[in-house]
């Protein structure tokens, strides 16, 4: 496994994050490019954390942490049963909960396969594993997705 590629105020978001998501209840991952940068990723400056949870594990987070739920501007791509933005840590942490994608004609949830355990200081994180999320980015087909795919697949 590649080192994670991690600067420091990504660094300082996922301390709260690992030590937050410890105790919830379903499974969870950091996604988006935080989770590229954790498998490994070199060069990515994360404007934000997003957070693949369930539910009733939105509902916890978005307390913990007195997040604001975004009525999110509908997208041709993208919408999720819960959107919300919690500003708590030196970047965003956007918390998704039934996230979905529109690809082939039709929509349907990005739930991740796998689970990739990074050890974190006195807890862990999860992302999916690179593979998996080459493969996100081929189904989400927007250019930035599309030119981190070699990246990803370079990981193995």
């Amino acid at each position: 496994m590649a080192e994670p590629q991690i600067n420091p105020v990504l660094e300082s978001v996922l301390d709260l994050v690992a030590r937050d998501c410890s105790a919830l209840a379903d499974p969870w991952w950091v996604f988006g490019s935080a989770g590229m940068a954790l498998v490994g990723v070199p060069g990515l400056a994360p404007p934000d954390v997003d957070l693949i949870v369930s539910e009733r594990d939105a509902a916890t987070l978005v307390a913990a942490w007195k997040a604001a739920p975004v009525a999110a501007a509908p997208s041709p791509l993208f919408r999720s049963k819960v959107f919300a933005k919690a500003q708590v840590a030196a970047l965003p942490i956007e918390i998704m909960a039934g996230f979905e994608a529109f690809s082939a004609g039709s929509w349907a949830p990005v739930v991740p396969a796998t689970r990739q355990a990074i050890a974190w200081k006195d807890g862990w994180l999860h992302t999916p594993h690179a593979a998996e999320q080459a493969a996100i980015c081929r189904r989400f087909g927007r250019p930035k997705d599309l030119t981190r795919v070699a990246l990803l697949e370079a990981l193995g």
